[in-house]
């Protein structure tokens, strides 16, 4: 908003000149999210305290230690969809139908996560919204913004798959570009909600992808760098950088109150609308593969429950001591800031992994 009403005057005005570069208004959503995440994230806190008497409802059959946090409230990734989305709305240039594309399908994925705990909170029980319904809703959304952004790219980037390592191959796939990357936004929105199982496991590698994909978006986006990398160039996509700037700035507040012990839980609300928003992150860079790298946390523990359901109907036995893979390792006995450090850690040197790609081709 700054951008489409100040930069305009520059010519007037040389101050507001500064508006037009990408790397000061990314840093306008940084600061930008960490404020309004301290200065609502008390309030929102206090109020979703007095409305969840018994806070998130615990599993029974999973890690004992859980037990003891019970009465903390959820949905506290209502917090982080407001920063971000008041973030990108101040920094962004609004006339980028790129932003709003990625505004819908957080926006989008954030409701569908609301209603899920919602059903949870009055149904006292770790089930919310039917299965069937939840899968159906972010099928419905995926397609529908991945159609939108297929509108919005040109041939051959619309229908096109770039491979890392590989030097300016885009691979035609048609149509099926369509049900690709429908389900690379709902595998990552999904993926990252079930690596939300520990405080801060999940947000900490949310702030690692979407910084790794500011930088991603800002190069793509410029015809400079995508010549000198020799990554295709698609139009527009720099103004993705201040989203997830907003996404990071958002992410080190909601830290604030969800470092251990956690003060609120992400919840649904939060997990599915990151996930979603770095999965069109990812299409829209035309980075899909790359941010299987990036966030190759979330993929292993999206892995490991795959990997457990599918072993036990067929064999009858269990991979792990539990899934996703964090509680198989607190039923091994570890203590639970040992895996969620050890984690990050991972979701660093995953993320680095993914950045060397840019390079090595």
């Amino acid at each position: 908003m700054v951008y489409n009403l100040l930069y305009p005057l520059s010519d007037s005005i040389h101050l507001f000149n500064v508006f037009q570069y990408l790397t000061f208004r990314t840093g306008g959503a940084v600061m930008t999210g960490l404020l309004i995440s301290f200065a609502f994230g008390p309030w929102l806190i206090r109020r979703l305290r007095e409305r969840q008497a018994s806070g998130q409802p615990i599993r029974s059959d999973g890690p004992e230690s859980h037990l003891a946090k019970q009465g903390t409230p959820t949905m506290g990734g209502m917090l982080i969809l407001l920063a971000v989305t008041v973030a990108t709305l101040i920094w962004a240039d609004l006339t980028n139908p790129l932003v709003w594309v990625l505004l819908v399908t957080t926006i989008g994925f954030g409701a569908i996560g609301f209603a899920d705990d919602l059903l949870k909170l009055l149904n006292r029980s770790h089930r919310g919204l039917d299965i069937r319904i939840k899968v159906a809703a972010q099928l419905v959304l995926a397609v529908g913004v991945v159609f939108w952004v297929t509108s919005i790219l040109e041939a051959p980037l619309d229908h096109g798959l770039a491979l890392p390592f590989v030097k300016s191959l885009l691979v035609d796939i048609g149509w099926f570009s369509v049900p690709f990357a429908a389900f690379v936004v709902i595998g990552s929105s999904n993926a990252v909600n079930l690596t939300d199982g520990l405080d801060g496991l999940a947000i900490v590698p949310i702030m690692i992808a979407a910084a790794c994909f500011a930088l991603i978006a800002y190069i793509v986006g410029n015809t400079v760098f995508t010549e000198y990398l020799q990554v295709h160039h698609v139009p527009g996509t720099g103004e993705l950088a201040v989203f997830c700037g907003a996404l990071v700035g958002a992410g080190l507040g909601f830290l604030w109150f969800n470092a251990p012990p956690a003060m609120v839980f992400m919840g649904d609300t939060g997990s599915l609308s990151a996930g979603a928003a770095l999965g069109i992150i990812a299409v829209m860079t035309k980075h899909e593969i790359v941010l299987a790298i990036v966030g190759g946390l979330f993929v292993l523990e999206a892995v490991s429950v795959i990997m457990q359901v599918a072993s036990f109907k067929l064999f009858g036995r269990r991979v792990f001591a539990m899934a996703p893979l964090h509680h198989h390792f607190e039923k091994k006995g570890f203590a639970e800031p040992t895996i969620v450090i050890r984690f990050w850690v991972v979701a660093v040197i995953l993320a680095l992994i993914g950045l060397s790609t840019l390079k090595l081709r």
